[in-house]
């Protein structure tokens, strides 16, 4: 459908790309992955033609249409929601547009007129091409799509001026959504979808039927839509086929095998090396000399990524609080006309770990900054407990920052007791390296400030975390140690995020915010991902006709019994699953070993010293090519397995 050809692109004396070479298939759900700077949003912009590579080329078959999803920087003005998402279909507005000049011909002509048969054939052919379009559809995708991303039926006559950034950016994957292109590129498509949008995507992509390039930093969208990723490093792109949990582990398996390719290398340049400067003075060995040297400037040196140390964070012991953290009692907050949050009672106890979820304008940033003091209540109140040392984290935070201090001043001044290294070490995992640490604050970006802000909140001594959306600028290594360290806290915290991955391991509660209040669950996001679907289908289940109503069976299970079935669920569907996941263990054993074997079947290939004896090297080719079909076909069984596993837990939930 499309492919890259030996593409490259070099910005000074660094190479971006170094001639990278891919296929993209019909239907392929491709995750493409990498540290930050290796450049994979300028490879998205390359595929989509949006700029171009120095060297190589982008082919594309003629039938195929590409749309690219930037991470922000889209706004739409001068059209009401509704209309704006109407010019996704130019074509069927085009021709609605001329079949109307048409038929006011039409009526304008007189039945005796000769062009008016004409007229009435062009319009019989304008309907028809209109039927093509599914133009009659055409209202209800755009209201389903605008809906299922968290618009209100009552926004689609609103002007979209009046929409913020966010809302723009998922305005503007509604219209790519509803465009249908046969490659969809989507840039951090998450960044500013709450739990529900995110659900509603995930669902649509799955049953897309175009091909899907993602970059995210969320993995739970990763590992459920994608079933191939596309690794950047080094200037160069490696292919696996399976999702972003495959990639984790097969990568570490892949970089094993290429730092010992790249040191067995070494030891023959050692070797060659040590030839020439043995030999070099000798006039009789001039000859062989020189050929060593050839030999060695045509050597494609082996090159590996700079590992990534192992960064790790703890806070600071945190002082004991009392057992009541913090208490809310008829708390209510207005904005003018505007109640966003009315009559709430709530109470954080000490240990308590809880996720605030909810739609996006519900109220969740609003009741964070009201836990967090600084937000004043308009009526009801807030007290603290005993002992209570609270930090809070909020994006607005960033644009407080001084401008005139460094990365590394600021961070030393939440914190002028701790040492250097301590200060840059938590720095660094938060993508502040080297020199980075120098910058004035005047120059960083809003989301660098973002992640400084938050360092410079980590390193307070607190009992007490309130953290709103903490993840939104950070890569999967930062969220990494991030979520560690929140493991080891000994204190209380509650988190306003839409991560599930990050959170799932963190919380035991979460409180669902909504406009008809507070409701609070126990268990992780994934107990609230389940509960959320089984009131779904509840809702949707059709209900019984006739005299009176008739409450669904489950309705009047008392808890013991909801229990007892809920328990039944689990075993049955560990009973289908445990075979099926025993077999994807066996395969991918079988996978690694294939994959040691190629790489040492790679490595003697390499060797020119094997095409001395032809018969040799005729039975190394024919193992290598055998043993590759034989990947290709395993790599196929996986991915069919891991759909069929991910089919029975979708059966299972519902």
């Amino acid at each position: 459908m499309l492919s890259l050809e030996n593409v490259g692109l070099q910005y000074g004396g660094r190479k971006l790309f170094d001639e990278v070479s891919a296929t993209i298939n019909p239907r392929d759900r491709i995750g493409l992955v990498g540290s930050n700077g290796t450049g994979k949003t300028t490879l998205l912009k390359i595929i989509a033609g949006l700029t171009g590579p120095d060297r190589g080329e982008i082919v594309r078959a003629n039938y195929v249409t590409v749309g690219y999803l930037p991470q922000d920087g889209l706004a739409a003005v001068g059209k009401t929601l509704y209309a704006e998402a109407e010019t996704a279909f130019e074509e069927v507005l085009d021709v609605q547009s001329r079949l109307e000049a048409v038929r006011r011909e039409c009526e304008s002509l007189d039945e005796n007129d000769p062009r008016l048969a004409e007229r009435l054939q062009i319009e019989g052919e304008l309907q028809h091409r209109l039927e093509e379009l599914d133009a009659f559809r055409m209202k209800s995708k755009i209201e389903s799509v605008l809906l299922g991303l968290g618009f209100e039926t009552s926004d689609l006559e609103r002007p979209t001026e009046e929409f913020s950034g966010g809302w723009q950016m998922r305005l503007a994957m509604a219209k790519l959504l509803l465009c249908e292109p046969s490659l969809l590129l989507l840039d951090e498509p998450t960044n500013h979808l709450d739990i529900e949008s995110q659900q509603w995507l995930e669902s649509y992509l799955g049953g897309y039927d175009g091909a899907l390039i993602l970059v995210s930093h969320d993995r739970a969208f990763l590992d459920t839509l994608c079933n191939r990723t596309l690794a950047l490093s080094l200037g160069k792109l490696e292919d696996y086929a399976g999702n972003f949990t495959f990639f984790e582990k097969e990568s570490v398996h892949r970089k094993a095998v290429l730092k010992q390719a790249q040191a067995n290398q070494q030891k023959k340049l050692d070797q060659t090396q040590r030839f020439i400067d043995r030999f070099r003075a000798k006039a009789t060995k001039a000859a062989q000399v020189q050929s060593r040297i050839k030999q060695m400037e045509k050597v494609e040196r082996i090159e590996l990524e700079e590992e990534k140390s192992h960064i790790s964070f703890t806070f600071p012991p945190p002082p004991r609080s009392g057992r009541i953290v913090l208490e809310l009692q008829g708390a209510t907050k207005r904005y003018g006309d505007l109640t966003v949050l009315s009559d709430l009672d709530l109470r954080v106890e000490r240990g308590n770990r809880i996720a605030v979820v909810g739609v996006n304008g519900a109220g969740k940033s609003t009741l964070a900054r009201v836990l967090a003091g600084s937000e004043p209540l308009s009526s009801g109140d807030r007290s603290e407990g005993y002992n209570v040392l609270l930090a809070h984290f909020a994006q607005h935070q960033a644009q407080e920052l001084d401008p005139r201090q460094t990365v590394f001043t600021s961070a030393q001044e939440q914190a002028p007791d701790q040492n250097e290294t301590r200060i840059r070490t938590l720095l660094g995992a938060f993508l502040f390296r080297g020199d980075d640490v120098f910058k004035p604050v005047s120059v960083l970006s809003g989301g660098e400030r973002s992640r400084l802000a938050l360092v410079r909140m980590l390193l307070k001594t607190s009992n007490f975390l309130i953290l709103d959306e903490p993840t939104n600028h950070l890569d999967m290594q930062s969220k990494r140690v991030l979520q560690q360290a929140l493991l080891a806290f000994a204190g209380t915290y509650i988190i306003v995020s839409h991560d599930r991955d990050f959170l799932n391991p963190l919380i035991t509660k979460v409180l669902e915010v909504s406009h008809s209040g507070l409701r609070t669950l126990p268990g992780n996001m994934a107990d609230y991902l389940r509960l959320r679907e089984d009131e779904k289908a509840a809702e949707e289940t059709p209900k019984n006709t006739g005299r009176g109503s008739i409450p669904a069976a489950h309705d009047n299970l008392a808890p013991r019994e909801r229990r007892r079935r809920e328990a039944e669920r689990r075993r049955d569907l560990a009973r289908r699953l445990n075979p099926l996941r025993e077999r994807e263990a066996a395969l991918e054993r079988r996978i690694h070993e294939a994959e040691e074997r190629r790489a040492t079947l790679e490595a003697k290939l390499a060797n020119p010293d094997l095409y001395e004896k032809a018969e040799d090297a005729r039975v190394t080719v024919k193992e290598y090519e055998s043993l590759k079909h034989e990947l290709e076909e395993a790599y196929t069984e996986w991915t069919a397995l891991a759909d069929e596993i991910a089919r029975s837990e979708r059966e299972s939930a519902t």
